[in-house]
């Protein structure tokens, strides 16, 4: 497997803590330190079986919520037993397109409302898609109920990149979705299309008057960030900043701070280069766009993104967790509580790594994307 060469920009003390080098700031040369696999200090244990699952999300009373691509979601408890989940909307199943997210509201446990993403066939393409219903559990089984579409990608077409993550804001107030340039570059930096954008919404899918743009109306209004390509992992940190994995093209690929009207510099800028091998300015040549704080030549591929705060692994708490696809492995990452971070281990899965969770319990869930993709729960390693 191609290992991962990383540029950090992160400060010399937090480097020096790692026992890294600090790397020259030359971004655009692609140089960088080239990180050896670790040993895995957990033991991971297959649980279950998925079709091309794409996401975790985890109710407070550690079930869990997995969805398949093709169109299929189960509530799953942690011994593997999958009760199929009835009310799935019709999805554009096809190539990155189908059914994405899934993510328990902040107050699940009185109301049972669940939020999801997912595409849906449009004339021409697909359109994303946010939606929320109650999961309901009866004699019959488990279903959706009142299914509402709260939010609707207007600009409909081809392509993939959907983006379609979900988090919600610390207080619970509202929530926070990517939305990916669907292999269309110049829309992320389009004001009036959604497309490569951070959007922020309230839990409605209304707009909240205090977005950096909103008194432009429409999607200015709703926008939070700009100039993103594929965003697959999005998570608040437990000292409330807002981070995002996003793949890069042909190198590139980021873990930027999303910070409220920043403009991240996709396509005019990228520490990758076109596919057909053209360059692209790096970040270091316009420095009015966000450089991320870290970025991968060659590409891992990052999808899914989870932060620590648990007990059963407690020399990681604060620490963050991404799946590599290409990669094949985990990433652990490491902040300095100054806008910094590093990798600090890349453990190899053998096998692309779609989404990774924390359980109630503190155990570490992981899911691979295949069509025999099973669900692994991580545990310490026994002394």
């Amino acid at each position: 497997m191609q290992l991962a060469r990383i540029i950090f920009s992160t400060a010399a003390a937090l480097a020096a803590a790692l026992n890294l080098a600090v790397l020259p700031a030359a971004a655009e040369t692609n140089a960088g330190l080239i990180k050896p696999l670790a040993d895995k200090p957990f033991v991971a244990t297959p649980v279950a079986t998925f079709d091309q699952p794409w996401a975790i999300g985890f109710l407070p009373d550690g079930r869990m919520l997995v969805t398949e691509k093709p169109g299929r979601m189960y509530l799953t408890d942690a011994q593997g037993r999958k009760t199929a989940v009835g009310g799935v909307p019709k999805v554009a199943y096809a190539g990155q397109n189908g059914l994405l997210d899934v993510i328990a509201a902040p107050d699940y446990a009185t109301r049972r409302t669940i939020y999801f993403t997912y595409v849906e066939p449009a004339t021409g393409g697909g359109s994303l898609v946010l939606a929320r219903a109650t999961l309901d559990e009866g004699p019959a089984g488990a279903s959706l109920k009142g299914l509402s579409a709260i939010w609707r990608q207007a600009y409909k077409g081809p392509g993939g990149q959907p983006g379609g993550i979900i988090a919600f804001a610390p207080d619970g107030r509202h929530l926070f979705l990517t939305v990916g340039d669907r292999m269309r570059p110049e829309t992320a930096q389009d004001p009036d299309q959604p497309l490569g954008k951070v959007l922020r919404l309230n839990l409605d899918g209304s707009t909240p008057p205090d977005n950096p743009w909103a008194a432009q109306g429409g999607v200015r209004a709703q926008t939070w960030t700009t100039g993103h390509r594929n965003p697959y992992g999005l998570a608040f940190a437990p000292d409330g900043g807002l981070w995002m994995d996003e793949m890069g093209p042909m190198g590139g690929d980021e873990l930027n701070l999303i910070v409220a009207g920043r403009n991240y510099g996709w396509p005019i800028v990228s520490n990758g280069d076109n596919y057909n091998g053209t360059p692209i300015p790096r970040h270091a040549t316009r420095p009015e766009f966000e450089a991320p704080v870290l970025y991968w030549t060659p590409v891992i591929a990052p999808a899914g993104l989870a932060f620590y705060t648990g007990s059963m692994f407690p020399q990681w708490r604060g620490s963050a967790f991404i799946g590599g696809l290409r990669a094949q492995a985990l990433a652990r990452i490491v902040f300095d509580g100054k806008g910094g971070a590093a990798e600090a281990d890349l453990w190899d899965m053998d096998r692309r790594i779609r989404d990774v969770a924390m359980a109630p319990d503190g155990a570490l869930w992981v899911i691979e994307d295949s069509t025999e993709g099973r669900l692994l729960r991580l545990t310490p390693k026994k002394q």
